[in-house]
């Protein structure tokens, strides 16, 4: 962090900026419940006395700041209101997170899905993770690193067991999948493998265009779904082993298509609740 004084002697959008990171860590700490180590390491700054103080000097010096819009003067004040009441609940941390938003869109800092804080900023732990047995993704070269940790993400989230990636498939190491995975590649198991690792012995069915809709489809309890690239779809090698079926979900928009990772969150809901009511 960087005290007040310091911050004062910056410009006017280098401050805000530079408010902005300090925001994001105090969030990051409040959310850790870990304000108690922060205020005994960061004493110069925030203190268990000083934080109403910090707080109030710092929505005075948003006050006086003529290049900060009211949105940010509001939220400045808001965050000081907060902090005198001396609780740091959730409250206050919704307080810190609109200010450090506000002061992101006013510096043109238009946040991506993987800049946003996790509320579970702890180090998850993947024994505790409950999964649905026999239940796998295949991952038919998609490409962009982005969908492939959403995809990872999504997965752990439902329990699938095991993902499984083609040999030309974006990387989940890759800083935009593993920022929007948020955590998920280093929980869930996967690895790289050809269309020789589906076997008939467990169903294998698509998620694909035209074919059952999805309130229809009589989904395995266990199985293999295959979701194709981006640009081609499933190739025409994977599409002949999906000998269980395909499943399509049903549109009404004249787009008549869903982003991969989205829709792959759409049908994994649809398949673990179906697996849910055949227990």
């Amino acid at each position: 962090m960087i005290p007040l004084a310091k911050l004062a002697k910056l410009s006017p959008k280098h401050r805000m900026r530079k408010t902005a990171l300090i925001l994001g860590e105090l969030e990051r700490q409040l959310l850790a419940g870990d304000l108690e180590r922060q205020l005994l390491t960061q004493k110069e700054i925030i203190e268990s006395e000083e934080l109403p103080r910090w707080a109030s000097a710092l929505a005075a010096l948003f006050a006086e700041e003529k290049e900060a819009p009211q949105v940010v003067r509001t939220a400045a004040h808001a965050l000081s209101t907060e902090a005198k009441a001396g609780l740091p609940g959730a409250d206050l941390i919704r307080a810190v997170d609109t200010l450090r938003h506000a002061l992101l869109a006013v510096t043109g800092q238009a946040p991506a899905d993987w800049d946003l804080i996790d509320p579970r900023t702890g180090q998850p732990d993947s024994g505790s993770r409950r999964v649905f047995p026999g239940t796998c993704v295949f991952l038919d070269d998609l490409r962009s690193p982005f969908n492939v940790g959403s995809i990872f993400r999504t997965a752990d989230a439902f329990g699938i067991e095991e993902l499984i990636l083609s040999p030309s498939c974006a990387d989940p190491r890759h800083p935009r999948a593993t920022r929007s995975a948020m955590g998920a590649v280093d929980l869930l198991p996967w690895r790289r493998s050809s269309l020789e690792c589906i076997s008939g012995e467990i169903p294998v069915f698509a998620l694909e265009l035209g074919g059952e809709e999805l309130g229809r489809f009589a989904f395995p309890e266990r199985g293999i779904v295959v979701l194709g690239s981006e640009e081609l779809g499933i190739s025409s090698e994977a599409r002949k082993l999906c000998t269980y079926g395909t499943v399509s979900i049903p549109m009404s928009g004249a787009k008549g298509s869903l982003n991969v990772a989205v829709a792959f969150g759409v049908l994994m809901y649809a398949w673990t609740s179906s697996m849910r009511r055949s227990r």
